[in-house]
């Protein structure tokens, strides 16, 4: 990569946060509140994720709503550091559908993140913007090796090949679980469907066209699934963030 290359390499400007799911295999902490506003420490997930998100230069993000919706823009009312928009969804549209229903809001490539997520690692962001080449991808994920997770249990969900490229493991015996954290190029919307449909075909439509990129994360990531997930990264964190 050359140095004009290199210093015309930016940060995407904007975010998609997945925030409509019901979280139902976290209960009993999702019966009151959506899994985004679940605390680690005493911060919600979600404030997690905007706060690394504004770390990284991002200033607009989306958030899609459906379980308890009201709540979500109701705790971020106060937040005036990054501007959010929000994309109600009366009916689920699962993971792809709720992303094209706000692909308006895109002209660029961004940044999709889940509103559960919990990574370690000031730099992931950046990193993966550096990475991104819109000339040969279409979707670059983000990797955590399996062996890494001793807190969260992994599965394996991709390897990759020398090139860069990652393919998705049917058996699950893959080196890496897919974070969920991705920049992608809103040109893969153009001929999605409208109404609900899964990321996943997506991911698999621009694997098949050589056009699907990982990266590895060098940080820890965390998946949090369920009560003992939760309760075993929140005491981690009450012992690192005294």
């Amino acid at each position: 990569m050359g140095v004009k290359e290199t210093l015309t390499k930016t940060i995407p400007s904007k975010a998609f946060i997945l925030a409509a799911g019901h979280g139902t295999r976290l209960r009993p902490f999702t019966e009151t509140r959506p899994k985004p506003l679940v605390e680690v420490n005493a911060r919600t997930l979600l404030d997690r994720t905007l706060d690394q998100l504004c770390a990284a230069g991002v200033r607009d993000a989306v958030l899609n709503t459906h379980y308890l919706a009201e709540q979500i823009p109701a705790h971020l009312a106060e937040r005036n550091d990054i501007t959010l928009h929000y994309s109600a969804e009366p009916e689920l549209l699962d993971t792809g559908g709720g992303i094209k229903a706000a692909i308006h809001h895109f002209d660029e490539a961004f940044y999709v993140l889940s509103g559960d997520g919990l990574w370690e690692g000031d730099d992931t962001l950046r990193a993966m913007a550096e990475a991104w080449d819109d000339r040969k991808m279409d979707i670059l994920i983000l990797l955590q090796p399996i062996d890494r997770m001793t807190l969260t249990q992994g599965v394996g969900d991709y390897d990759l090949d020398a090139e860069g490229r990652a393919r998705r493991c049917l058996d699950k015996s893959g080196a890496y679980m897919f974070t969920s954290m991705r920049i992608n190029s809103p040109r893969i919307f153009d001929a999605a469907p409208d109404g609900a449909f899964s990321y996943l075909d997506l991911l698999d439509e621009a694997q098949e066209k050589g056009r699907l990129y990982g990266i590895v994360h060098d940080g820890d990531w965390h998946h949090i699934s369920t009560p003992d997930d939760l309760e075993a990264v929140d005491a981690v964190y009450r012992r690192q963030e005294k």
